[in-house]
């Protein structure tokens, strides 16, 4: 067998590019994981770039709202599928329960529900965007 070392490549700037420890491709009868280790300069070099981004965007950490979070780490979605109408839009009423965004993880379709009633102050991610569990996805107010 010979490995394409182009797909490890590009596999592993896709861990650069979305921030990800960990990347699996399978393709008929060939599977490639691609990892990150932790402890490694490179990464320490990663954190001191994510604090810096903290200490830049203070106003997002002291945004007064009703935060909804990312059950799950995945890719978010604002609409059920491409081209069709977004759950939410700036300035729409919602009431508690009402879906959001849906969070693809493993091919599985995670509706994301409102946890209050409200008004969309902000949507916080952009369509197609990886998440992070916790991660604020939208801002009630």
């Amino acid at each position: 067998m010979k490995i394409d070392k182009k797909i490890i490549k590009e596999l592993s700037d896709y861990l650069d590019e979305f921030n990800l420890t960990e990347l699996e491709y399978t393709e008929k009868d060939t599977k490639i994981k691609v990892s990150k280790n932790n402890i490694s300069v490179n990464n320490q070099t990663i954190s001191t770039k994510n604090e810096n981004k903290l200490d830049n965007q203070p106003t997002k950490t002291k945004k007064t709202g009703i935060e909804v979070t990312s059950p799950i780490i995945g890719t978010a979605y604002h609409a059920p599928e491409p081209g069709a109408k977004k759950f939410v839009e700036v300035g729409k009423k919602i009431k508690k329960g009402d879906t959001v965004m849906i969070v693809e993880a493993m091919k599985t379709m995670n509706h994301v529900p409102s946890t209050s009633d409200g008004v969309v102050k902000e949507i916080c991610v952009q369509d197609g965007q990886p998440v992070e569990f916790g991660q604020t996805i939208i801002i009630l107010e």
